[in-house]
């Protein structure tokens, strides 16, 4: 059986705490985002200093009929109880409008924001280069670009929100407690400094363990689609035990991550209750010790405590709040990891559209290794391509053929040397202009969830039906689409399964038919067909690399033996260079190749 990580090995992430970004590092880099809707944002603290009157003057309203009617209860009138009745009343239906636009319009702006941040991120992740991707799970990123910013959406007006109505009635409170008594106010407040460092510290714990548990839901999202997409695989090898131990292997580790954090959670909360508890407890003890001594009138400690309990719930609204807190700050950072990531491969500042005139493609002294392993694939390549030139690229796997073409669109960059287009350096023009004047042809075809016509489409969206069927006729591929059931608006389903290999294929020469680029590159495209769809697929590129600058990566020498020129790739980069007939004569390398002679053997 494979050898399956653990659950513990698992869950040991690199700790979480060892790359978090200051609090105050991500608010500023958030406030960007928050400032655009500043408008909506002021009027939201407006309508949450609202809903701060209620609480503060009921209190108020309390003590005046306690006083009365201790002092002078003549003068308690049935007129003053029914004003100060409907002018609660008053402050009750102006506390309802404004809570009702704090969780509208307050919840939409924390929408809005989501939604520029997602789009930032998707627009950002486009632009990133191959070794991203190469080095990075899809199940991470997509829990960065959804689930994360959920949390965004909430902490975006919740926050200003809660430490703003917090700041008001913390102050307010503050002011009137000492009103009624500054020694009593003095001693209750003396607990709220203990009380945020031990919630301090707890938080710091709670936010390690919701950033291990995003990137724990990242890895399972990651093996989930892992297992989904390779499911042919998984049946055809009986896998299917194996996927599941897997599986649980990743679903135990997020439990125990869940579990700390939960843990963390009870903690934090069985604090705060203590801390509730003691702020009560001076304030039985204390006041009723200043009752008896006659340094507070009883209204004043009906109004005193009723402002403590307004002060400890605010207190504790925020203490709760912090877990909100958290995850939001959590989601922030992610997110600026995503942004954070370098754009490796990007137009110059002075870049050009490229103008393709003949099509000629010059390599000059091009050296290059993967930026990520620093292997060496390409050293020193001289190569001239001529403007309609059919070129071959043949040899071992890993003598750098890929590699040379993911060059040309600029995949990758070169680690040093040129390469020019018709004269023009390929870092000279826009990545745009570069790769419309390529259409590349790989032997793993990939098709869009959508249309046949969708998907020819796909280089040319504004193409019209006529185009598009004049492609397909021009792959090959109309009579097999016009048998479909929906014809050219039949589903190809997920990556295109519902069609065959040779299907797919004649699908993506259309779609390159229709770009209809000056040059073109062919990797591999009919090495996994069967011999009836590689006779039909090639063909079709018969067709289209008819007056195109083309290189073809192939293994089947059959399918390049009359090409106007091969090259043999090798460790030292290109180790012969001829037509099918010279290379055979020199019983060099590709000879060996043609007659399937082993490495090392005697010719």
């Amino acid at each position: 059986m494979a050898n399956i990580p653990s659950a513990a090995e698992t869950a040991k992430i690199k700790d979480p705490a060892q790359r978090s970004m200051p609090t105050a590092t991500l608010i500023r880099r958030f406030w960007p985002y928050e400032r655009k809707y500043w408008k909506t944002m002021v009027l939201d603290l407006f309508c949450a200093a609202l809903t701060c009157l209620c609480e503060l003057v009921l209190p108020l309203l309390l003590r005046t009929i306690t006083d009365t009617a201790i002092n002078d209860l003549a003068a308690l009138t049935t007129g003053l109880v029914l004003k100060m009745a409907a002018l609660y009343l008053v402050l009750r239906l102006i506390d309802a409008a404004a809570q009702y636009f704090m969780a509208d319009m307050g919840h939409v702006m924390g929408v809005h924001i989501e939604t520029d941040m997602r789009r930032d991120a998707f627009e950002h992740l486009q632009r990133l280069g191959h070794t991203y991707y190469s080095n990075t799970k899809i199940g991470q990123i997509m829990g960065r670009v959804t689930n994360d910013l959920f949390d965004v959406t909430e902490f975006a007006h919740h926050c200003p929100e809660e430490f703003f109505i917090a700041g008001i009635k913390i102050a307010v409170s503050f002011v009137i407690l000492c009103g009624c008594s500054v020694p009593l106010t003095l001693l209750l407040f003396a607990c709220v400094p203990l009380m945020m460092v031990v919630s301090i510290k707890i938080n710091r714990w709670q936010r390690a363990a919701f950033r291990k548990q995003r990137v724990q839901v990242g890895e399972l999202n990651s093996r989930i689609e892992d297992s989904l997409l390779g499911e042919r695989v998984i049946k055809a090898f009986g896998a299917e035990e194996l996927e599941q131990e897997k599986f649980e292997q990743g679903n135990q580790a997020f439990k125990q991550i869940k579990e700390k954090t939960y843990m963390y959670m009870a903690i934090f909360q069985c604090s705060t209750r203590l801390f509730d508890g003691l702020m009560y407890l001076v304030v039985v003890a204390g006041g009723g010790l200043f009752v008896v001594n006659g340094l507070i009138s009883p209204g004043d400690l009906v109004a005193y405590t009723l402002y403590v309990s307004t002060l400890i719930a605010t207190i504790r609204r925020i203490v709760e709040f912090a877990e909100q807190f958290q995850r939001g700050m959590t989601g922030i950072e992610r997110f600026l990891e995503i942004m954070d990531t370098p754009i490796e491969i990007q137009d110059a500042p002075d870049a050009v559209p490229l103008q393709v005139e003949k099509g000629g493609i010059t390599f000059a002294d091009v050296t290059f290794e993967y930026p990520d392993d620093h292997n060496l694939v390409l050293r020193g390549v001289d190569l001239s391509i001529q403007p309609g030139e059919r070129v071959a690229l043949v040899g071992p796997s890993g003598g750098g053929k890929t590699t040379l073409c993911n060059l040309i669109p600029r995949f990758y960059d070169v680690t040093s040397g040129t390469i020019a287009i018709d004269g023009q350096d390929i870092k000279g023009v826009t990545l745009k202009s570069l790769r419309g004047a390529i259409g590349i042809v790989q032997q793993d075809v990939y098709l869009f969830s959508g249309s046949v016509a969708e998907n020819i489409a796909y280089g040319k969206p504004e193409a019209t039906r006529q185009e598009i069927e004049q492609a397909a006729r021009l792959a090959g591929a109309d009579k097999f689409i016009e048998a479909l059931k929906d014809g050219y608006d039949t589903y190809v389903g997920e990556r295109g399964v519902k069609l065959s290999g040779g299907q797919k294929q004649r699908i993506a020469i259309a779609r390159v038919f229709l770009k209809n680029p000056p040059i073109l590159i062919l990797d591999e495209a009919t090495s996994a067909l069967d011999n009836e769809s590689e006779i039909l697929v090639g063909q079709s590129l018969e067709k289209l690399a008819h007056g195109r600058t083309t290189l073809t990566i192939a293994h089947r020498l059959t399918t390049i033996k009359d090409y106007d020129r091969i090259l043999v790739l090798g460790a030292e980069g290109i180790v012969e260079s001829g037509s099918h007939e010279q290379l055979l004569a020199r019983q060099g390398i590709y000879y060996r190749l043609w007659n399937q002679i082993p490495t090392g053997a005697t010719l």
